[in-house]
């Protein structure tokens, strides 16, 4: 059965309550990007859906119903649901499916949302933010060095559901990777949300670590011969890129904590171990990004700095040079003024004296400039 169909399927199992719902939301749907890779030639937001017991996936479950019939059947094994953007009335037979709450499921479709989690019954809500590098030539006021997107992970006893925003941030890779640990698949829902996770705090590693190369190239150009000329323009770009990406890290600190040091339903003791771990590499990725912050500050002053000794470097030339032309700027207007008895006037040899006097008082005066730095 097509991904589609499986979906009309799932809603038709609704209620009439749901129905009703589902009529309501329809009349908002938003229109389907048919265009974006991630998604099937149907339209539909459904990338994958996999039945796995014991950590091994169950051949020939494609079809979400039957493989939810499946797994509550036997009581072992769960449902791995991946979605790329779904509209609410593709939304809505798969949360009346898992009973999923609605203000969860508000919060899956709409997306812009903070990173936290959130605890339903016996389901469990996390939002993690996920972090892009975008590759640039060269650090311009105008560059986008970071892109953020969204990933919300729905985790009861015998399912997970994750909700990918965004164009980057796929799990098929790390599908794969789980799938070649079965020992690790095998302890359940709660193993997917801390491969997730890890894979999500991973990228920040990554991305910090391209960050500082950008902000050691900001940092060599504010202390080159031409700092003056920098533009002022890409230490704030990078500024304002740093704040995207501490908006991603920083609030999912409290979450991740939670996950590995409070007692949760869905969450087995032994899976608390490795989200601890995770959590130790979001703690270095946080102090990075302060680092980071503190770093282009001082950057941004240097340069301000650097500016304003290179502006009072141009003023000491210039008045220098002020005080050259001066001289016989003042010269010039004693003997210009209309006087008769002025002494030189008819002295054959008043003008090279004046002259003479001019010139040397001017050498002079350069020479103690130059002497002293200000030419």
């Amino acid at each position: 059965m097509s991904m589609a169909g499986n979906l009309r399927k799932v809603t038709e199992l609704s209620r009439v309550g749901g129905l009703r719902t589902v009529a309501r939301l329809a009349r908002r749907r938003r229109r389907v990007d048919l265009s974006h890779p991630a998604r099937s030639p149907l339209g539909s937001s459904v990338v994958k859906c996999v039945t796995y017991q014991d950590g091994v996936r169950v051949p020939g479950c494609g079809d979400l119903v039957d493989a939810v019939r499946l797994v509550r059947k036997s009581g072992e094994g769960f449902v791995w649901l991946g979605l790329h953007e779904p509209t609410d009335l593709e939304f809505a037979g798969i949360a009346e499916l898992f009973d999923l709450h609605p203000l969860a499921v508000e919060d899956a479709v709409e997306a812009h949302q903070r990173p936290k989690l959130e605890h339903y019954g016996d389901t469990l809500f996390a939002v993690f933010k996920t972090v892009c590098y975008v590759e640039h030539e060269q650090l311009t006021a105008t560059s986008e060095v970071v892109d953020t997107g969204e990933i919300m992970v729905f985790v009861g006893q015998d399912f997970v559901i994750t909700v990918r925003h965004g164009r980057h941030g796929s799990l098929g890779p790390l599908r794969e990777e789980l799938e070649a640990h079965p020992h690790q698949l095998a302890k359940g829902p709660a193993a997917v949300l801390h491969a997730i996770a890890d894979h999500v705090v991973d990228d920040y590693l990554n991305v910090t670590d391209a960050v500082q190369a950008d902000i050691d190239q900001v940092e060599t150009d504010v202390f080159s011969e031409n700092s003056a000329r920098l533009d002022p323009g890409r230490i704030y770009q990078m500024k304002r890129e740093l704040l995207e990406l501490k908006r991603a890290v920083v609030p999912l600190g409290r979450p991740v904590e939670d996950l590995a040091t409070r007692p949760i339903r869905v969450v087995a003791p032994e899976i608390q171990a490795y989200f601890r771990d995770v959590l130790d590499h979001l703690i270095r990725a946080k102090e990075q990004i302060a680092a980071f912050d503190e770093l282009l500050n001082s950057i941004l002053q240097a340069h301000l700095a650097q500016v304003t000794v290179a502006q009072n470097e141009d003023m000491r030339k210039i008045t220098a040079w002020a005080a050259v032309i001066a001289v016989p700027t003042m010269v010039c207007g004693v003997y210009g003024m209309n006087f008769d008895h002025m002494p030189e006037l008819h002295w054959r040899f008043g003008y090279p004296l004046i002259m003479a006097v001019m010139a040397g008082a001017c050498l002079a005066l350069y020479r103690g400039f130059r002497r002293n730095g200000w030419l």
